[in-house]
């Protein structure tokens, strides 16, 4: 019987560089639109009027291309949502060719413009190789997929290729990670397939639940109380010889989230399946800091566990003890991601001593109101790594906007009846940024809080409905920029 889940990770298509058209294959052009102050005539292909809009991809009935995608103003970021609108157009005119009984073919060529430098390249092929990305459990055969696409221009441009592919399958992984159902993604079936993708030189250690009672991990272990699939920390180390800096990643790992005693509404329930999408950001990023060879040591670390309602939850009220010691008032058993990050973030530090800490989580609501769907949430004590997550961010395609760590709201974490309080009065954001702060032994630290990007309902530029894979491409790029 076939396994009806989608490969993990997923096979992407391959690109190839060329300096000349083959025949046989279909071609693709790209064109640019007409600035708003210049006259010109339209161009017209084959009858079919050429927008040159970015993301606007016209099939034209005659002539040397059969595709013509939009670059709009020519910037390198229109060529990255060009290459995703065509990589959809082209699968669709494949599967419509093969429906109509048409000869169905898997290489499409691409023309790249005479200006297009090795910038526009990659954000070309980011689009190209993920805009075409497909998640579905199905027991049917899978649609037809273009499996090669040829850029003909200069060769040059072949290294600029192969590093947007690694690029590009991080943040596959990471979509793949927290597309896959609930059902399916144990916190055990997401330290095995950790353990599986990570790549010959990354080492992978599974921590299972009487390990982590045995470390006191408290916060872990009551957040996966309640379920009976128990929880894991999964890590991750990349460590090339003569790295200067030592960068550790923490990512969420809840598998699935029901919100525990403080139960969330059924309306939206069924997303939970992707709040480990900060977990699987870390996995994939140090694979692809890994496949990358990049000069840095990185320690990624993902308490995996699933937020489930029995008699073995833990409650509104409980005082947890942390790993290190500290402890935690609970006040809401729907904040359970800051409850495993605390645990990862005190034993990370403790046991690595890094130079540098960054955690990514679909943590708060409040970030998605204060930023939209397509902005990640940036904390941070330094101002340096701040600057270097949003640049890494910018030349990668994913937009940070840094929020204030507000020290008049740092009063609500301390605790009564424990050491912190787990959701203290103000804003909602900021408070849980306070709270994971109290973990990070005063070292340079950033938290990614990714609640509103990490996931989509629509296509835009190279996401697709889903997952979108969020973070990854900026972690792998910030240990590039160290």
């Amino acid at each position: 019987m076939r396994n009806p889940l989608p490969p993990v990770p997923t096979s992407l298509l391959d690109i190839e560089v060329a300096g000349d058209l083959r025949r046989g294959a279909p071609v693709a052009r790209l064109v640019t639109a007409p600035a708003d102050d210049v006259e010109s005539e339209p161009l017209e292909i084959g009858g079919v009027r050429i927008t040159g809009k970015a993301g606007d991809v016209q099939t034209v009935p005659a002539g040397e291309a059969r595709w013509i995608a939009g670059l709009g103003d020519g910037e390198p970021k229109q060529y990255r949502k060009a290459g995703a609108a065509l990589g959809r157009a082209v699968n669709a005119g494949l599967a419509d060719d093969v429906d109509h009984g048409g000869k169905a073919f898997r290489a499409v060529q691409l023309v790249l413009p005479e200006e297009a430098s090795g910038e526009h390249v990659t954000e070309l092929a980011l689009g190209l190789l993920l805009g075409g990305y497909r998640f579905k459990v199905t027991g049917e055969d899978p649609s037809p997929s273009v499996r090669t696409v040829r850029l003909v221009g200069h060769e040059s441009f072949t290294e600029h290729v192969s590093r947007a592919a690694v690029l590009a399958a991080s943040t596959a992984l990471t979509r793949d990670l927290a597309n896959t159902p609930s059902n399916i993604k144990s916190p055990a079936w997401l330290a095995d397939t950790a353990a599986r993708v990570a790549g010959p030189r990354v080492e992978v250690a599974i921590r299972d639940e009487k390990w982590l009672t045995a470390q006191g991990f408290g916060g872990v272990l009551a957040v996966g109380g309640g379920s009976s699939r128990p929880p894991r920390l999964i890590e991750m180390t990349y460590k090339p010889s003569g790295a200067a800096k030592h960068l550790l990643l923490v990512g969420k790992g809840i598998t699935f989230d029901t919100g525990g005693l403080s139960i969330k509404p059924a309306d939206g329930m069924h997303l939970m399946r992707t709040d480990m999408a900060g977990g699987a950001a870390v996995i994939a990023a140090i694979r692809g800091i890994a496949a990358l060879g990049l000069p840095v040591r990185v320690t990624a670390l993902v308490p995996a566990a699933e937020n489930h309602v029995s008699g073995s939850a833990y409650r509104p009220g409980d005082i947890v003890r942390h790993y290190g010691g500290k402890t935690t008032e609970v006040g809401n058993t729907d904040a359970e991601g800051r409850m495993v990050l605390a645990d990862a973030l005190a034993y990370g530090i403790r046991k690595y001593n890094p130079d540098l800490v960054v955690d990514a989580a679909t943590l708060t609501g409040a970030m998605k109101v204060s930023l939209g769907l397509r902005t990640g949430g940036l904390f941070a004590t330094d101002s340096e790594l701040a600057s270097r997550v949003v640049s890494a961010g910018k030349r990668v395609g994913e937009a940070w906007w840094r929020m204030p760590l507000v020290e008049d709201y740092a009063e609500n974490v301390r605790g009564e009846f424990g050491d912190v309080r787990q959701t203290p009065a103000g804003p909602g954001g900021i408070t849980a940024a306070l709270f994971l702060r109290e973990f990070t032994e005063g070292l340079p630290w950033a938290h990614l809080d990714i609640a509103g990007p990490a996931r989509s309902e629509k296509n835009y530029d190279d996401v697709v409905p889903g997952a979108t894979g969020f973070a990854a491409r900026t972690l792998v790029e910030l240990a590039a920029s160290l």
